[in-house]
């Protein structure tokens, strides 16, 4: 590098571009937080004693990737604040995100006090700081320098940066469009400097030797780092603040706007606010411990909401193994995934919080197809990001509505056009999904029935309410047929897993959505695990998938086949941890850390997840035991800050100490669905049933065990025999002539579709009449146009 005190004063653009490869930082956060106002535009993530992600102008759009202090004394040392002290997190006042972080030299000479908030009202946030000196050797001596890495709108490549002034005030504006960053300091910043990250930047420059050589006014188009010097001379107190807009004009007024008043009263607004949004967790009988993290978990889950896009909550504000990220791999948490989000909204329906769960139901029918299907996951605009289809994604905004209509807070909006939209597409496309909950492998999955039966129930009982009983009996008469098929569909007798326990539902059994032709086979079926797994027997890949079965409503805890297959998976996925029982999802999974503790790159190995020991917790509040030690297990795997992670690392501590026994992996934390899974069971166990589990659903099967005597026959799911006895019902998505015959069209007979009056259409032949060994071929006409193809279905002893 050329040495930068030789350069002319005209040349003092920094050298260097565009610096090194730009990477994300850890997911293993310690606090996220926002203002709870809409005016407040800014989101920020923490770790390691500093702040890492500030997102504007959306909680999907992160802009920085981290800001810390660099400590001089400038002759011996120069510490790196997430590096070199110890950190410590504190919530100074109940019920807000405010956080207070105390980082310390680890011999005790010197330590930061922090305390982090958004401006109440607008996009700037505020860091107020203390350093409080404890060697005299360094009083007068020490230096602090602000170090911030812009990754502005989601990337770390072609950003800009200069030194800037505005209002007599000496900033630091970085850009890249259309977002602008106005970084300052009261009191001024004494020296300033822009550079390329690992070339010229000014964490180069600081370490080299402990001195502030360089001053660039410019660094244009790379990855850029940013550094100011904190002005000491009139105290060891100061305010730092980081301003967004879409214009340097528009950054550098909000920043000058935000200084005017003073912190104390920032930071009073900026409590009031929180307060007044808080989960009461007084009289619940927990102790302090739990139920902090309760009003912890509401917080944060209300902090993933979008402001603009309001009702649009993301999965997590971290990335998941973010250090090893570029800016092509943020991964998809920065998404709205509905599964994940109805989990948020339905845990903040439990805290009370209505308002939340309603704006969250009614973006999910903005974004709603019109047949009915909703996105694997979007932005927080609607906008499709991945192509799959899940159909527990599909089913999920029912039963948000339906809970929402249960605590009488639907107010004026009326779910029906959502709810039978995405009814039809469950019948017209079901049972077999694209993708289950975890993302994956395709075929007929116990977790993605349960969610599809309790949704087409749910949906029935809006019918209900209507005085619609023909959408009722149609909406039962289905939900009792997939009823009846679970266990056929889902279950092994030929587990060889566990000597003794041969019959148990497996994860899921590989089908194809494109292959209409049905023929579910678990005891002989192979799954190729889709990350990176391998190839095995279906009947010998286990998850506790199962229990949403009970969950829902759709079996009762004390079912045989539910109790042979928990012993099953806690044979072969429960973890002991020093905090208490986890599980993992499923076995040969390949999502997680490596054995060596390295990151997750396509190949890994599944680890424990928090939020399986809170849906274990459920099953035993439905089996009539008490969920307490699953409740304090979930609290205790949480990290200092009280953030719940998506997987824990669950083997031997590593000899250099990067992964711990019953700590966070370097996954996704916080992750929302744990958080939210955490409140849903606080609640549940309080309420004494779980929360989430729709009456109606249960009263039907698990009480009285309602079976049915129909088969449902559709284009996408098309029987190829069933049971003698039986009622073959063809369902169609337009009127039709259904002609059909049972003694191969030695007699021919017509009959019209009728009219779900939802969408769907259809007829119900006589098989019952027929005997085994029998068949029946049938075709439509559409309007003036035949199908040009028949169908047959034969009538077995057994059906299948």
């Amino acid at each position: 590098m050329n040495n930068p005190d030789a350069m002319p004063a005209s040349q003092r653009s920094a050298p260097g571009a565009p610096g090194i490869e730009p990477r994300w930082t850890s997911s293993a956060k310690d606090g996220v937080g926002t203002a709870y106002s809409t005016g407040a535009q800014v989101w920020f993530t923490l770790s390691h004693g500093i702040v890492n992600e500030l997102y504007f102008p959306h909680v999907d759009t992160p802009n920085t990737r981290d800001l810390q202090f660099l400590i001089t004394d400038g002759e011996t040392f120069c510490h790196e604040e997430k590096r070199d002290l110890d950190h410590k997190v504190e919530y100074p006042e109940r019920n807000t995100l405010l956080y207070r972080l105390t980082n310390s030299e680890p011999t005790g000479r010197y330590r930061i006090i922090k305390e982090i908030i958004v401006e109440p009202h607008s996009s700037a946030l505020l860091i107020q700081t203390r350093v409080e000196i404890s060697d005299p050797s360094l009083r007068g001596k020490l230096r602090i320098y602000v170090l911030l890495a812009p990754h502005l709108n989601g990337t770390g490549k072609n950003n800009s940066a200069r030194l800037h002034e505005a209002g007599g005030r000496k900033l630091i504006h970085a850009w890249r469009d259309p977002i602008h960053l106005m970084l300052g300091c009261t009191p001024d910043f004494t020296r300033r400097s822009v550079g390329f990250a690992g070339t010229s930047d000014g964490w180069r420059d600081l370490m080299d030797n402990f001195k502030m050589d360089w001053e660039f006014e410019s660094a244009e188009d790379g990855n850029i780092a940013v550094l100011g010097e904190v002005d000491l001379s009139g105290g060891l107190e100061f305010t730092l603040a980081v301003a967004f807009g879409f214009d340097a004009q528009t950054a550098s007024t909000l920043f000058l706007q935000a200084m005017a008043t003073p912190f104390a009263q920032q930071r009073e607004k900026f409590v009031a606010q929180w307060k007044r949004k808080h989960a009461d967790t007084d009289g619940t009988g927990y102790s302090e411990e739990l139920a902090s993290l309760i009003r912890l978990s509401h917080c944060v889950l209300l902090a993933h909401e979008d402001k603009l896009f309001q009702g649009a909550f993301v999965a997590s504000l971290s990335i998941p193994w973010g250090e090893t990220k570029d800016d092509s791999d943020r991964g998809g948490y920065h998404l709205v995934w509905t599964r994940d989000m109805v989990h948020t909204a339905t845990a903040l329906l439990a805290c009370g919080e209505s308002e939340s769960a309603l704006r969250a139901l009614v973006w999910l029918a903005s974004i709603q197809d019109t047949d009915g299907c909703l996105p694997q996951n979007s932005s927080i605009r609607g906008e499709a990001f991945w192509t799959g289809i899940q159909l527990d994604e599909v089913a999920a905004p029912i039963l948000l509505a339906w809970h929402l209509r249960r605590e009488d807070a639907l107010r004026q909006f009326d779910p029906w056009t959502l709810v039978t939209r995405a009814a039809l597409f469950l019948i017209q496309n079901g049972p077999v999904t694209g993708q289950e909950r975890w993302e994956e492998n395709a075929g007929y999955s116990p977790s993605t029935l349960a969610s599809i039966i309790a949704g087409i129930v749910c949906a029935a009982d809006f019918a209900h309410a209507r005085n619609d009983t023909v959408a009722e009996k149609f909406l039962l008469e289905y939900a009792d047929w997939l009823a009846g098929h679970v266990e056929e569909w889902t279950a092994t007798s030929c587990g060889e897993l566990v000597p003794g326990k041969p019959r148990h539902y497996i994860r899921i059994t590989p089908a194809e959505p494109a292959n209409p032709l049905v023929s579910p086979v678990p005891d002989t079926a192979t799954i190729t695990v889709a990350n990176g797994g391998g190839s095995h027997r279906a009947r010998n890949i286990v998850g506790g998938d199962f229990l949403q079965l009970v969950r829902l409503g759709v079996r009762a805890a004390n079912d045989p086949l539910i109790v042979d297959s928990l012993e099953v998976i806690d044979a072969v996925l429960k973890r002991d941890l020093p905090q208490g029982p986890c599980w993992r999802r499923y076995n040969h999974d390949g999502y997680g850390q490596k054995a060596d503790g390295s990151a997750y790159d396509g190949t890994g190995e599944g680890r424990t997840w928090p939020l399986l020991t809170g849906e274990r917790g459920h099953y035993e509040l439905a089996a009539g035991r008490d969920a307490l030690p699953f409740l304090e297990a979930m609290s205790r795997f949480s990290n200092e800050g009280g953030m719940l992670p998506e997987q824990l690392w669950d083997d031997a501590d590593l000899p250099d100490g990067r992964m711990k026994l019953g700590r966070p992996s370097g996954s996704a934390m916080p992750l929302c669905w744990s958080h939210a899974e955490y409140i849903a069971l606080a609640r549940s166990r309080t309420d004494g049933v779980p929360f989430d589990r729709p009456e109606p659903v249960y009263q039907r099967y698990a009480i009285k065990k309602t079976e049915s005597r129909m088969e449902m026959w559709t284009f996408m799911h098309q029987l190829q025999s069933i049971a003698a006895g039986k009622t073959l019902r063809v369902i169609t998505a337009a009127p039709a002539k259904v002609r059909w015959s049972a003694d191969n069209w030695a007699t021919v007979n017509d009959n019209d579709s009728q009219d779900t009056g939802f969408g769907c259409h259809w007829i119900d032949l006589p098989t019952q009449k027929l005997p085994a060994d029998a068949a029946i071929v049938f075709t439509f006409q559409w309007a003036e146009k035949w199908e040009g193809r028949n169908f047959t279905v034969k009538i077995t002893t057994s059906g299948g």
